[in-house]
């Protein structure tokens, strides 16, 4: 479904083989994985069109390139809707403000381009803070009575200044103070997967930072644009936002 992720598999013959994907015009980079094969995770786009989709991959050796294809049947996701009042002046911005939130936006988008060799993570994915989820992931918002763009992340309440921990190991490459999204900080955990974590009312960690899975980052808080202490956590992979909790359901061996 829309928000998934898949883990591919691939045979090799040659340990010096490089393996490279593409999917939706999205390059998927594989890598090492025991003796005989390489991994890589595909991520289904929350907005990603429905229907049957090619999963290109190649596999660079000595003896030449091997071209494999797969089919991936995307289906729709049957996102809900979610009604939310804030005070007019963060919804409604003057061209100051729109100026900033777009400039903050290609500060993000930058931090999503390193794209390292080798997976960092160790063993399954934690979740990063134990709460009630009150905005899920792909929900169609209606802010003021305005439509928004579909919520990206998983928004988990919790008190202020609750401890929050990073899902798995990582360095951060970024730390935040935005206007929407408030304090953040970005986890990059290899090879094109991305962890995010906002309005943290502290960020306990510093860019370049490396990261032990379940170690604290920060607190939750409510700064930026939000009606209570909660968090909002991303996940970007690969060109793709995808549902946090479909990284968790991974069955990642340690």
């Amino acid at each position: 479904k829309q928000g998934q992720v898949l883990w591919i598999d691939v045979p090799i013959s040659q340990p010096q083989a490089k393996v490279s994907g593409l999917f939706l015009k999205r390059k998927i980079p594989f890598f090492p994985h025991g003796d005989t094969q390489f991994a890589g995770m595909v991520g289904i786009d929350m907005e990603d069109p429905p229907g049957m989709q090619e999963l290109s991959i190649t596999v660079h050796s000595d003896s030449g390139s091997d071209h494999l294809s797969y089919s991936v049947l995307i289906i729709k996701e049957d996102y809900t809707v979610q009604h939310l009042t804030l005070p007019k002046n963060t919804v409604d911005l003057d061209a100051k403000t729109l100026k900033r939130v777009q400039q903050e936006k290609e500060e993000l988008t930058e931090a999503f381009h390193h794209i390292g060799t080798r997976p960092l993570w160790d063993g399954p994915f934690l979740e990063p803070v134990n709460g009630k989820v009150t905005g899920v992931f792909g929900s169609r918002r209606v802010i003021n009575g305005q439509s928004r763009r579909p919520h990206s992340g998983e928004d988990i309440a919790a008190p202020k200044g609750t401890p929050v921990q990073a899902i798995n190991k990582g360095i951060v490459v970024k730390t935040v103070d935005h206007f929407v999204s408030g304090k953040g900080v970005v986890l990059d955990h290899g090879v094109g997967l991305f962890s995010m974590y906002f309005h943290l009312s502290e960020i306990d960690v510093t860019s370049g930072q490396t990261i032990q899975k379940g170690e604290a980052l920060g607190k939750v808080g409510a700064t930026g644009r939000a009606t209570g202490p909660h968090l909002h956590w991303g996940i970007h992979l690969n060109g793709s936002r995808i549902n946090p909790y479909a990284l968790t359901a991974l069955p990642i061996s340690n």
